[in-house]
């Protein structure tokens, strides 16, 4: 999606404003005679605009994901983010299926090679694997999504981050109801409280959203429920300082349906043959809380500390033959994963001057651990005709696993001259695994082991502003993705213990780009390159078990165009466009040849969308998406072809004294064109795809009161 947010003039100047549109997750510019805030940008830590970030950034403002939409998946409102692959798997036991310029594309499962935060807290576990169930489009204030080499700047497996933040406490007080009711029986329920005392001292700022959600799932054997909730809390202790408690638990259930074999996907794509077989399923648990504490110490100096504690209990039933579970070093067809994780982060900012320019100083230091208790049993009992399956059968695994990180970081930001600006950053990140393995049977040897990772890792850019309105940058950024639990618990060949020799995927990353004012929006263009050392892929799969090696070198060269911007005041249009080029550079393991493109990533993908919407009345939007085709593994033989989808909305709005209601109706695949919404990149079995709805309809409505 183009940058979400405008630039507009007054006095000669131009400032950054966000704002709200009917189209998903847009923002847009509105000519005006008085200067407006900028937009400030959390993600790189030293507080500047979108324009005077140095890196490639959009802003989506909350609101403007929640209108015309189900509100229900983070892809509703992150779809058209150039550089940005996210894909509704129509799979709520497995995520959504999340890349950043080609990284995380490998994932299949939870989200992989993409940082992601709620409220500072990490939804991404120390060893690089995260999930999004836990995000609350409800209560979203706004989403960062930062791409590019300044992503180094958040350590382990950073090729992008999405940081999401809840919306702030506001008054006058608020009670909000929402619904959405649509194809295959999905059903979402919303009630949310937002309100605030004051601003002074011993003020407080409160949001609760509650929400429910139900579908039957557009494919067979996909039914899915969750509950969640959100809190945030902020209390002004004093004039100088604030404490912010946020709090977050979800309960969700989800049937399983696979992937589908390719004349699978042609004959019945809702079809789940093996799914309702095995009743392959996933149930998690998860709840949360943590703690800012932010203080203006004075003038130049501040001072932010974070602590989070968690907990996520999950389990899944897989599709496991029991034949191939028979074999003595085999995890079973069950997985109970029982996690602890927690952390802090501290930082220091100073404002100082150096040779007589201002000078932006920021030091910090981040810890975050996890404690997994992870046991496998058999996906079956009895034997013979009395044979069941999908049901907990004999233990055959049984570990306790442990992962921390301690990353101390530094940034300057440097204000060198009216149009020149330098920055820079190092951290030093360190990744340490430790599995103690307490299921040793003849066999099966004892698996326990330990790895460690270190590695600095350096960032630079340097920006020129020739006039308010435009802004240049080149960027520089040493990037490194650790293995994850997964991915380090079997050796190839059936071996036992971890896999120590894989190795961390290294990568260099370049980008150069553009952001200016033009037609009365925000252009944004960025030419970019990242070249990796010991690209981390699967070796191969047997009797349930995945192992992992390292492949050699890739590259990832690409462009990303943007531009968001509003005409005959409420009208609003805005256009995405990424080109990526992802090879492997030299031959390697199995099917893989120089040459070969990445597989699960897209060479091209676009997105546009008009507007119409005034903040009362009538609204409406259309908008279109286009991918090119995606190869489903490393041979390239094999892959989903490309698809051009539309959607079209339209809405109601009116305001009745303290009321604020509203009613919208969307129909989604326009053209009930039959596509792959997404792949299981080198699926073991051939499975490799994911089919997407057809044309599908769904309506919701609002009530906002406020007191």
């Amino acid at each position: 999606m183009a940058e979400q947010a405008w630039w507009r003039s007054g006095a000669g100047r131009w400032a950054l404003r966000g704002a709200l549109a009917s189209a998903p997750a847009a923002a847009w510019a509105q000519p005006a005679a008085t200067e407006l805030p900028s937009i400030v940008v959390t993600g790189t830590r030293v507080g500047a605009s979108v324009m005077e970030t140095p890196a490639s950034v959009d802003v989506v403002e909350g609101a403007a994901m929640r209108r015309g939409q189900p509100g229900i998946n983070l892809s509703e409102g992150l779809a058209g983010v150039p550089g940005l692959q996210i894909q509704n798997r129509q799979n709520y036991a497995q995520d959504l299926q999340i890349s950043s310029r080609g990284f995380g594309a490998r994932s299949t499962f939870g989200v992989r090679g993409v940082r992601l935060y709620v409220d500072g807290i990490p939804a991404t576990m120390p060893d690089g694997q995260g999930q999004t169930s836990n995000i609350d489009i409800g209560s979203i204030g706004q989403v960062e999504v930062l791409r590019g080499p300044f992503s180094a700047l958040y350590g382990n497996s950073s090729g992008g981050v999405i940081l999401v933040s809840t919306e702030d406490g506001v008054q006058p007080p608020s009670l909000s109801a929402s619904g959405w009711g649509g194809s295959d029986r999905t059903w979402r329920y919303g009630l949310r409280a937002n309100g605030a005392t004051g601003t002074g001292p011993g003020a407080l700022d409160y949001v609760l959203d509650l929400t429910r959600f139900t579908t039957d799932g557009y494919r067979d054997h996909s039914a899915a429920r969750k509950n969640l909730g959100n809190a945030r809390l902020g209390l002004r202790l004093d004039d100088a300082s604030r404490l912010t408690l946020v709090a977050n638990s979800v309960d969700l259930k989800a049937q399983d349906p696979l992937g589908l074999t390719y004349r699978q996907f042609q004959d019945d794509p809702r079809a789940a043959p093996l799914a309702e077989q095995y009743d392959t399923r996933k149930t998690v648990r998860q709840t949360q809380g943590g703690a800012v504490y932010e203080r203006q110490v004075d003038g130049r100096n501040a001072l932010r500390l974070m602590v989070y504690y968690g907990q996520r209990d999950t389990t899944q039933y897989q599709s496991i033959p029991p034949a191939a579970q028979m074999a003595p070093s085999q995890a079973g067809g069950v997985i109970d994963l029982k996690r602890q994780y927690g952390g802090a982060d501290v930082r220091w900012t100073s404002e100082v001057s150096a040779g007589g320019r201002p000078l932006t100083l920021v030091g910090g230091f981040s810890y975050d651990s996890m404690r997994e208790d992870r046991k496998g049993y058999q996906n079956f009992t009895g034997s013979g005709a009395g044979r069941q399956l999908g049901v907990r059968g004999t233990l055959r695994r049984d570990e306790t696993n442990t992962v921390y990180n301690a990353d101390p970081y530094v940034q300057a930001s440097w204000k060198v001259s009216e149009r020149w600006t330098l920055d820079a950053g190092l951290r030093y990140s360190t990744v340490s695994f430790d599995s103690d393995d307490h299921y040793a049977v003849p066999g099966n040897a004892d698996d326990s082991g330990a790895a460690r990772y270190r590695k600095a890792l350096p960032v630079a850019a340097v920006r020129y502003a020739p006039d308010p309105g435009l802004s240049l940058y080149a960027s520089y950024g040493r990037g490194f993705e650790t293995p994850t639990l997964n991915e380090l618990s079997y050796r190839p060949g059936g071996e036992p213990g971890l896999n120590f020799g894989l190795a961390p995927a290294l990568s260099t990353n370049l980008e150069a780009g553009v952001k200016a004012g033009l037609a009365g929006g925000l252009l944004t263009a960025a030419l970019f390159h990242a070249g990796t050392d010991d690209e981390i892929v699967a070796a191969g799969s047997s009797g349930g078990r995945t192992s992992y090696r390292n492949a050699g070198r890739t590259r990832r060269d690409g462009v990303e165009l943007g531009w968001a911007g509003e005409f005959a005041r409420h009208g609003r249009a805005q256009f995405a466009y990424t080109w990526l080029n992802a090879r492997y550079a030299d031959d390697g393991p199995g099917d893989i040849r120089a040459g070969n493109r990445i597989p699960g990533i897209a060479r091209e993908a676009a997105y546009a969308s008009l507007a119409w919407a005034p903040p009362e009345g009538w609204q409406a939007s259309v908008e279109g998406r286009l991918l090119s085709k995606i190869y489903v593994d490393d041979a390239n033989d094999g892959d989903a072809p490309g698809y051009f989808v539309a959607a079209l909305s339209a809405g109601y709005v009116k305001k009745l004294g303290a009321w604020e209601l509203n009613a919208y109706a969307r129909v989604d695949n326009l053209f009930d064109r039959r596509y792959a919404g997404s792949v299981i990149v080198n699926e073991a079995n051939g499975r490799y795809y994911e089919p997407a709805p057809g044309r599908s309809l769904g309506a919701g409505v609002g009530a906002t009161y406020r007191y």
